[in-house]
């Protein structure tokens, strides 16, 4: 089997925040594992500092949020995204018995 090797910064699968809407309670920041958040002590509400942390497919920060203030692209234009880039990488065919 062929193993991928996708550039991250290449999908655009991470959170955006309506701040109308973001009430500020750090349910997000303290939730998320991958660092992708970091708080505006001076604004007192989260940034998305680091997006490409965020674990393609995840939204479990945009659950648990409970005014709905994080946001999503759809999960059908993260595969769409993915299928483009593997298209477009050149194929290597696997060698018999691992020999080139």
């Amino acid at each position: 089997m062929q193993q991928h090797k996708l550039p991250r910064e290449k999908i655009p699968w991470f959170p955006t925040i309506d701040y109308d809407a973001c009430i500020g309670d750090r349910e997000c920041l303290d939730f998320c594992k991958n660092g992708v958040f970091s708080w505006d002590e001076p604004l007192g509400r989260p940034l998305v500092a680091e997006p490409y942390n965020c674990v393609l497919g995840c939204d479990a920060c945009a659950q648990i949020c409970p005014v709905e203030a994080i946001h999503f692209p759809a999960k059908d234009d993260l595969r769409l995204t993915i299928r483009e880039l593997l298209a477009a990488q050149p194929y290597e065919p696997a060698c018999a018995g691992g020999q080139p």
